[in-house]
């Protein structure tokens, strides 16, 4: 039942969008609401794994299940999923998109979350794959929702670009099974995670490691890792900032949740020295490319995308660091969903005051519009690193699991290459926090609820830079059980 309230909301909203017509304002509300209903059936199936309960599992062969991996990433995708709903155009407040336009949107947007709530809940390996699949089918329809050729540009770049990712990870995929086959014979739940974590001892060594490179390129794609990340930017900065919200905050963190899964099997196949090593190299390979390239931006979506590939790549880094590395790569990963999350959904009100997204046509924030100025500039605050948010937690633990696994050189490269970030952010945001305004730039927050709402973004990373909640810690100790054995 809880599976049902999870994802079925989303379907329902969906339906609810597509069947009124013309669009009303009564519909961008229902589907927020509804968000609700998902997130607190996520936030049951983490009260279930807490409390020590066998691994809940639904439907005909045990197609979804629900263990503390997956429970972590339900409640980042449904908490982004319900904040962005509030932001999502056609909810009252001027909207330059038509009814057309705004069903289109309310029909994928909640299609896209289903997605993403199936892939982190499924315990097949083809489902999930066919969700990972559905999330750039559903995104790719609202990245162009106004008509422009960078729009439709940004949405076949991501369409073909990701696709062809996707395909490599089935390719991976096809050829884990196929060993299989070859191996135990067709068996019954043969997609099924615990199946083939059982059976990975027995695999081919050779064979997993051609599959994983599939998968880790496959997947990486998705999760924006470098050199598989240039779709990133341009979807970014195109899409409505709801939707980059989602895409950023939780979208880049189902595909790592894919191959961290698959990261699981081929260390029972081959030990973790080969996927570690293959982590490490992309993840640091990302925060070269990310912290390079946020230098010379003159976007500020742009500049949010990029800052996004380089938490990836730490997240990365992390994966590839042991036990240590991998609970600061998840402590990390709830952090940046948090922090980038709310940045991008200031992005939207930045970009409907001023009517650019040119960082050189943006100044005078903190006098035009107080309170957002005041969040961006705490969220600029927290992925840079700075104490007392989250960030500088996670980031901390992840350069003493470096040291501790006796990756001093690494960890020298990790350092300067947030130091250039570091730099980068906080230079192009103070462009953006002070100075005069331009000239015709109305003085004044458009509308404080919803921006008093992202207080609560701020609270969680303020929360998690100043301690580690028990739930969190308990959630995240099941994790590195799972994934570093």
């Amino acid at each position: 039942m809880t599976f049902v309230l999870l994802l079925f909301p989303s379907l329902l909203a969906a339906l609810l969008a597509y069947t009124v017509r013309p669009y009303r304002v009564v519909v961008g509300w229902a589907n927020a609401w509804l968000s609700l209903v998902s997130l607190g059936a996520a936030l049951a199936f983490a009260a279930l794994v807490l409390a020590g309960s066998e691994a809940p599992t639904f439907g005909p062969s045990e197609l979804l299940r629900a263990d503390g991996l997956s429970a972590l990433l339900m409640v980042c995708v449904a908490a982004v999923a319900a904040l962005a709903l509030f932001f999502s155009p056609g909810l009252g407040r001027e909207s330059q998109y038509d009814g057309a336009q705004l069903r289109r949107y309310h029909v994928f947007v909640n299609l896209f979350i289903f997605a993403m709530l199936l892939a982190v809940s499924a315990n097949n390996v083809g489902i999930m794959w066919i969700a990972v699949e559905a999330t750039t089918i559903f995104s790719a329809m609202i990245i162009p929702l106004a008509l422009t050729k960078a729009s439709v540009e940004a949405s076949w770049k991501y369409i073909l670009i990701c696709s062809v990712g996707i395909t490599l990870a089935f390719a991976g995929t096809v050829l884990t099974y196929l060993d299989f086959v070859a191996l135990s014979g067709r068996a019954e739940n043969a997609l099924n995670w615990p199946v083939l974590l059982s059976a990975a001892p027995g695999l081919h060594p050779e064979v997993m490691r051609l599959a994983f490179v599939f998968l880790l390129i496959g997947f990486g794609t998705k999760a924006g890792i470098a050199p598989m990340h240039t779709w990133l930017p341009d979807a970014h900065s195109e899409a409505p900032s709801p939707l980059s919200a989602m895409m950023s905050g939780v979208l880049l963190a189902v595909a790592l949740y894919a191959i961290t899964r698959w990261k699981v099997v081929v260390d029972a196949a081959l030990g973790p020295s080969f996927s570690n090593q293959l982590l490490l190299l992309l993840g640091l390979f990302s925060l070269l490319v990310a912290a390079f390239s946020l230098v010379i931006q003159r976007n500020y979506k742009r500049m949010l995308a990029y800052s996004s590939i380089e938490h990836t790549g730490l997240i990365c880094i992390g994966l590839g660091l042991g036990p240590l590395g991998v609970f600061a790569a998840f402590l990390h990963l709830v952090c940046h969903t948090a922090a980038k999350s709310m940045l991008f959904l200031l992005s939207g009100e930045v970009l409907h005051r001023y009517r650019s997204t040119e960082l050189e046509r943006v100044s005078g924030l903190l006098k035009v519009m107080p309170w957002t100025g005041a969040l961006f500039m705490g969220g600029i605050l927290a992925i840079v690193g700075l104490p007392p948010f989250g960030l500088f937690i996670s980031e901390f633990a992840l350069i003493r699991a470096g040291f501790a696994a006796g990756r001093p050189g690494l960890m020298a490269a990790v350092l300067v290459l947030i130091g250039v970030a570091f730099v980068a952010l906080l230079r192009h945001s103070n462009r953006m926090l002070y100075g005069a305004p331009p000239e015709g730039v109305a003085i004044g927050e458009i509308g404080r609820w919803r921006i008093a709402a992202l207080f609560l973004s701020v609270g969680v990373l303020v929360v998690l830079g100043l301690t580690l909640p028990a739930p969190l810690e308990a959630l995240l100790n099941q994790i590195v059980k799972v994934v570093a054995k």
